[in-house]
């Protein structure tokens, strides 16, 4: 046989081998999608955001790997950071605790009612713990620590977000309420969480006498695999309690929905992502930049701002650092106080009492 031929014959081999386990992988790891009416924003097979931006293509992803010059990022140990200490179990009447633990993921609690956003406790946001963007942070409270925890809301099924590995672990040890997106209670259902409520954009849920959460709409895209993009919805929430108004934005690009969400709800406090925000041409339609932050967090006329999504995962180019140090000059150019818009560290817990933020 010819050494060409073999030689065609052999990569044409190792290329079927690569799309065959590509296949198999993406049917693993893959999300199964929402089974519902087209509405506006769903056609019966995918949803859109409201201003039809979409995130960029399978081609644009390959364009950024081989075009990506990350900043430097430093792997922090347990010695590096203060974990917070344990949290009380509940809170006093009027008040709302709110714990960062890092990344996207708080602990709120309201009275006797404990909520977890967005929780992940895992080594790596990826399907796989030996491969995918690494946890660079440790994090800020110890999962033994947490205490019973009531209610878990989820904005979206990426792998930040959700994070099967904590959702199971949550599920068994607390036996929490699930609030998803639209589409997302198949994928728990299929890993044994049963105890789930899905919401709509707008859709709102009475949890307790003292809670309600409303889904609000987000700028961003959902899927686990390669196949499933867009089949479940992604979104924010606005928590709404006897002590105060919670906004949590979720993962968003920039777009008008935050003046709507500003006019319907008197917000105290909102969480709005500064992170994974480089490069500009591949992240804008779906992760805002500080100075965006800060325009949200206008939009909404909250009256303060906590910054999140940032130092945690290695999601885009930026430096570890450079995420508070971009809020700080958006500050300044607005003319925002830092006390309006800020961050909090690892296991740092502020407490909302009557409309006021003040350390705990």
């Amino acid at each position: 046989m010819p050494a060409l031929l073999t030689y065609f014959i052999g990569f044409a081999v190792a290329i079927s081998v690569m799309m065959v386990a590509t296949k198999v992988v993406d049917i693993i790891i893959k999300a199964p999608g929402y089974q519902g009416e087209p509405t506006e924003h769903f056609d019966g097979k995918q949803f859109h955001n409201i201003s039809k931006t979409k995130a960029r293509s399978l081609l644009d992803v390959f364009k950024w790997a081989l075009t990506e010059n990350p900043e430097e990022w430093q792997e922090l140990s347990r010695d590096d950071v203060t974990i917070g200490k344990a949290p009380n179990p509940s809170t006093n009447d009027g008040e709302i605790n709110i714990t960062f633990v890092n990344h996207a993921t708080f602990l709120i609690q309201v009275g006797e009612c404990n909520i977890l956003i967005d929780p992940v406790w895992s080594k790596r946001a990826s399907p796989f713990q030996w491969i995918g963007p690494k946890r660079m942070r440790p994090p800020g409270i110890d999962f033994e620590d947490l205490p019973d925890i009531d209610l878990v809301l989820i904005s979206h099924n990426h792998y930040d977000h959700l994070d099967i590995h904590t959702v199971k672990q949550l599920s068994s040890t607390h036996d929490p309420l699930f609030v998803v997106p639209l589409g997302v209670s198949r994928y728990l259902e299929s890993h044994g969480v049963h105890r789930t409520a899905e919401l709509g954009w707008w859709k709102d849920k009475q949890i307790a006498a003292n809670l309600q959460v409303t889904s609000v709409p987000a700028q961003h895209f959902s899927g686990r695999g390669l196949s499933d993009r867009d089949e479940t919805l992604w979104c924010g929430y606005v928590l709404e309690t006897t002590a105060g108004t919670l906004y949590f934005a979720g993962d968003t690009g920039y777009d008008g929905i935050f003046t709507k969400i500003g006019r319907r709800f008197d917000i105290d406090l909102s969480f709005i992502p500064i992170g994974a925000y480089k490069p500009r041409w591949f992240m804008n339609p779906i992760h805002v930049d500080p100075e965006q932050a800060v325009q949200i967090h206008k939009d909404v006329n909250s009256s303060q701002s906590i910054g999140m999504h940032f130092g945690t995962f290695p999601l885009g180019d930026e430096g570890m650092h450079d995420p508070p140090a971009d809020l700080k000059k958006a500050r300044e150019k607005h003319i925002i106080p830092e006390s309006e818009f800020y961050t909090l560290e690892e296991g740092e817990t502020k407490t909302l009492l009557s409309s006021t933020v003040m350390q705990a």
